[in-house]
C-alpha cells in the first residue's frame, strides 16, 4: 500500500492593507503569533479563537518556526505602523480628558 504525499499551501492570507490573516478569517498572524510566544498552545489558541482551524494553526505556528527571521521582521514593520498611527491619531484628536468628552457627550444626550 502506497501513499501519497500532498503539498499543503501555508493557511496565510495577504490582505489588501497589508494585514496577514490566517485562512479566510479576520484573525492576523500576529495574534497566533503573539499567542504562541505567550505560551498558549494551538489548542488553547483555537479555543479562543473558533474561527481557526486547529490543523491551520499548526501550519502557521510552523511557517513561523521554519521562517522566524521573516516574520519577525514582518511584525515588527506591523509594530512600527502601529506607534506611528497611534502617534499621529494623539496629534490629531488629543487624549487629555477624553474620558470628560465623553461623558459631557453622553449627558447632552440624555
Amino acid at each position: 500500500m502506497s501513499m501519497s504525499l500532498a503539498v499543503e499551501p501555508i493557511p496565510l492570507t495577504l490582505g489588501p492593507d497589508g494585514v496577514i490573516r490566517v485562512g479566510h478569517t479576520r484573525v492576523t498572524l500576529d495574534t497566533v503569533v503573539f499567542s504562541f510566544l505567550e505560551g498558549s498552545t494551538p489548542e488553547e489558541i483555537a479555543q479562543q479563537y473558533p474561527s481557526l482551524d486547529l490543523a491551520d494553526l499548526y501550519a502557521v505556528i510552523t511557517y513561523y518556526l521554519r521562517h522566524r527571521s521573516t516574520v519577525e521582521l514582518y511584525l515588527r514593520k506591523r509594530r512600527n505602523q502601529a506607534v506611528s498611527i497611534r502617534r499621529e491619531n494623539e496629534e490629531r484628536f488629543d487624549p487629555q480628558g477624553i474620558r470628560d468628552r465623553l461623558t459631557a457627550r453622553r449627558l447632552r444626550k440624555e
